[in-house]
């Protein structure tokens, strides 16, 4: 990390301001040869968190106006010197603005470098440094409390105190081993067994909620299937709140897939509306149906979508065994019509049925609640420590496999040594989670 790195901060689009960060050693330097300050200070002159304003100069002319904000290393988000300059935002004066930096002794910064420079000088553990870019992405006030509540430190401060736990045990179990002699008490199975039990317990429980904080935070591919003409593009239209999908009166209008991201309480749901499935000779519609059934296989939610005022014919049967074994919400439209399909049939079928209609735009509410019931997000506190990446979830499952086989070890009266092993080995996943044994290829 001995070179200084810089780049656009801000989105590079117009807007009020841009901001250019540089980071590094020499960051404070680089700043002084392109600002030449409104006081006639020199930046390096200058206490860390001082503001101060001035021209930016790129090939000895002034390109605009700044204010410049010095932070004195290891007070700074990357733990290094740092200077942010603040200039208009314009496209064409941020970049710049940036290129006279960079003629200046920085280099561009890779993506995420500055995350990662903070995780390496230890001001962000690994997973406060994933909630970063969860934090960014948010589309949900949920989604934004569980990834500030991560930046926090909630889910570092969780598994330190279930790791403290471990390494207690370890430490006693291997006094007990090295120093025969020395009168050392023995760690009694019952007490080792009742700590690899609590820990295991508040890891089972982070697990649990995974896939609803997920849904917070990530989203959730869902899929609004059904046969042509029962609404699926009028639900769309609906939880988009604009008309993203043609709707007519004519089956088959939707032929490709049409996708848009939606919040719908708590969850966002990156939607896909389906073409119409059934048999057709149609050569464009048919590539559509075999779309719309392989989207049915990759979403994790489904909406399948029947019309309230026909019968269930041989297509709305074929749907249901496609949705078999998944998480589905069963979506009975055109409620303002007579009814007349076989509601019984769908709710012995499918666990959760809700009644609407997309024209009129009544049920609403009550999807939702089906929706959030259904993603389990209806039970999460995003206040609490959740996990919220793959690469946490396997190291928590990895943990718990070793915790499995301590308990198993302990119950066979295996030696405390092997005891230890796997208490070790669920120790060096959980600092893995952390990021303090993180493989060099897990940081990049």
């Amino acid at each position: 990390m001995s070179h200084t790195i810089a780049a656009v901060a801000t989105p590079l689009s117009a807007g009020g301001i841009g901001i250019i960060r540089i980071s590094g050693n020499d960051a404070i330097e680089i700043a002084d040869r392109v600002i030449k300050t409104t006081s006639g200070k020199a930046l390096s002159s200058l206490k860390g968190y001082t503001a101060a304003h001035g021209k930016v100069y790129l090939d000895s002319e002034a390109i605009d106006e700044c204010v410049a904000l010095v932070f004195r290393a290891p007070r700074s988000y990357t733990g290094e010197n740092t200077v942010e300059i603040s200039c208009h935002g314009g496209v064409l004066v941020t970049k710049q603005v940036l290129r006279a930096v960079l003629q200046s002794g920085a280099r561009p910064a890779e993506a995420g470098e500055f995350t990662k420079r903070a995780f390496l000088n230890g001001k962000l553990d690994l997973s406060e440094a994933e909630a970063v870019m969860s934090l960014i992405s948010a589309q949900g006030q949920e989604g934004m409390k569980a990834a500030f509540n991560t930046l926090d430190g909630a889910l570092s401060r969780k598994i330190n105190d279930l790791c403290s736990i471990l390494l207690s045990a370890s430490a006693n179990m291997a006094a007990w081993v090295d120093y025969p002699d020395d009168e050392i008490p023995e760690l009694s199975d019952e007490a080792l067994k009742e700590s690899v039990i609590t820990v295991k317990n508040g890891l089972s429980s982070l697990l649990s909620k995974f896939d609803a904080g997920k849904a917070i935070t990530d989203g959730v591919e869902t899929a609004i299937v059904g046969k042509p003409n029962v609404g699926k593009s009028a639900l769309m239209n609906m939880l988009s709140g604009f008309n993203r999908s043609i709707v007519t009166d004519i089956a088959g209008t939707t032929r490709d897939i049409v996708e848009e991201t939606v919040r719908v309480g708590s969850v966002v749901l990156r939607l896909a509306d389906t073409a119409g499935i059934r048999e057709s000779d149609d050569v464009v519609e048919a590539i559509g149906v075999d779309m719309a059934k392989t989207r049915i296989e990759r979403a994790t939610l489904i909406l399948a979508v029947f019309d309230g005022s026909a019968k269930l014919d041989d297509s709305d049967r074929e749907i249901l065994d496609l949705c078999k074994g998944r998480d589905v919400i069963g979506i009975v439209n055109k409620s303002d019509l007579p009814s007349k399909t076989d509601i019984d049939y769908l709710t012995e079928t499918l666990s959760k049925v809700v009644f609407i209609s997309a024209k009129e735009g009544d049920g609403e509410e009550e999807l939702t609640k089906a929706i959030e019931e259904a993603l389990g997000t209806d039970k999460i506190d995003t206040s609490q420590a959740m996990l919220t990446t793959e690469r946490q979830r396997v190291c928590t499952e990895k943990a718990l496999a070793s915790l499995d086989e301590a308990l198993s070890a302990i119950d066979m009266g295996m030696t405390m040594d092997a005891v230890n092993v796997c208490i070790d080995n669920a120790i060096d996943a959980l600092l893995s989670l952390t990021g303090e044994k993180a493989k060099e290829s897990v940081v990049n």
